[in-house]
């Protein structure tokens, strides 16, 4: 494991604390409980292997993702450009045994070679990136042909999100947007819960999918990654109907916080 060492500096960071504690809450685990079995479901269906895989989680936070999938058997690295929340998750993975490779740096260039990874993992990161392509260039860049691509980011078709503390802001005109980025890191930090990189980016599951396609992937969004098989017969109905045509796929993305995407790269 590997961060760079803390500094003398003990000013508590409002920031690390939140996302201390939000990083172990029961719905934090459950969350990422979810994404592991999605994931795992995904390779899966497509015939790919689900065991031993080399799982890189960028923005891994405090670790907990990285957890599930070291508690499962896989090689797991992680990445995170905030070193005190790394010391944590380095802190916690010893606590619990597991030997991971945090490391800190930047999801724009990624300290990984070409071609090492089996899953990507990129959860609520990319609306935090100015340069969110050169992410995604990377994330490609270090997956195997095969590999699978996860990531979770905003939906401005929605007007509630998770970002901002402020109703509809996803509907909001870009120079409003800014407005309230820049009271974000001045006089509000309370806004976006003190994050030190507040959303920047406002994407749609249709934008997503074609600049994956761009990249060499083949993208599926939420609706076509929905296990379906132990939902009930009015639920399997409703996401065949959403999966069957365009305009009802489209007002479920209306009614939904988040774009989620999960790609193979070709």
């Amino acid at each position: 494991m590997t961060t760079a060492s803390s500094g003398a500096d003990t000013t508590p960071d409002p920031f690390v604390d939140y996302y201390e504690k939000q990083s172990m809450t029961p719905e934090t685990m459950a969350r990422f409980r979810q994404v592991f079995a999605m994931v795992r479901g995904f390779r899966q269906r497509r015939g790919l292997p689900v065991e031993r895989l080399a799982m890189l989680d960028i923005g891994c936070n405090a670790g907990t993702q990285a957890f599930i999938w070291a508690a499962a058997g896989h090689a797991v690295h992680g990445l995170d450009i905030n070193e005190p929340l790394l010391e944590i998750a380095c802190r916690r993975g010893q606590e619990q045994g597991f030997s991971i490779d945090f490391r800190a740096g930047t999801a724009t260039a990624l300290p990984w070679p070409a071609a090492s990874i089996d899953v990507c993992l990129m959860p609520e990161l990319l609306e935090h990136i100015a340069d969110w392509q050169a992410c995604l260039r990377e994330a490609a860049r270090v997956l195997r042909p095969g590999g699978t691509l996860y990531l979770s980011t905003t939906n401005r078709l929605c007007p509630r999100q998770l970002e901002f503390n402020l109703p509809a802001y996803g509907w909001y005109p870009a120079p409003l947007k800014r407005h309230f980025e820049r009271l974000a890191v001045t006089s509000r930090p309370d806004l976006v819960n003190f994050a030190t990189y507040p959303a920047v980016n406002w994407f749609t599951p249709y934008q997503l999918r074609r600049h994956l396609g761009a990249l060499g992937f083949c993208a599926w969004d939420h609706f076509d990654c929905i296990e379906t098989a132990q939902r009930h017969a009015m639920a399997r109905f409703a996401i065949a109907a959403i999966r069957a045509l365009p305009p009802l796929r489209w007002l479920a993305h209306l009614m939904t916080p988040y774009s989620m995407v999960v790609a193979e790269r070709r």
